[in-house]
């Protein structure tokens, strides 16, 4: 009789979480996700300010930097958008077992980064010309720690 009633406590104190009202759900995920956000920026801030800390730039080269700084900003807001859309079509694809959709889906990611890479190569080859040396082995490693998926 005490192992049904212990296991019937444990029950109901394991199911608690499933009790709470539905309308608690969204205003949790939706302070979660701006959470998630507000982390994300912060990190995306530190990378960016960590890249040209260490690039040691000269006072000509701050204008080309300004530059890459927005493009690049705008590429990691665009493909953290993205992201987002594409993990609900993705659940979608998986829940009905379309691998097609799911590849197709995959390719409009790669041609997106591609196009990315481009925008972001273009914006940082005036700065990357003003370079010496040792400040584009450093962008490189740089560059390198913050997008590891980049080639350089």
């Amino acid at each position: 009789m005490k192992k049904h009633l212990l296991l019937a406590v444990a029950a109901a104190v394991l199911a608690l979480p499933l009790l709470r009202p539905a309308a608690a759900e969204p205003s949790q995920s939706q302070a979660q996700a701006q959470k998630f956000e507000a982390d994300r920026a912060t990190i995306v801030d530190a990378r960016i300010a960590a890249i040209k800390a260490g690039l040691r730039l000269a006072p000509a080269q701050e204008k080309d930097w300004d530059n890459l700084e927005t493009v690049a900003r705008e590429v990691i807001a665009a493909r953290a958008a993205r992201q987002q859309e594409a993990m609900k079509e993705a659940a979608a694809f998986h829940d009905k077992d379309d691998v097609i959709d799911g590849m197709k889906l995959a390719s409009k990611e790669l041609i997106a980064r591609g196009e990315e890479v481009q925008k972001v190569a273009e914006a940082a080859a005036p700065l990357y010309a003003s370079m010496d040396a040792a400040q584009k082995h450093r962008f490189a490693m740089l560059l390198h720690s913050f997008a590891p998926s980049a080639q350089h």
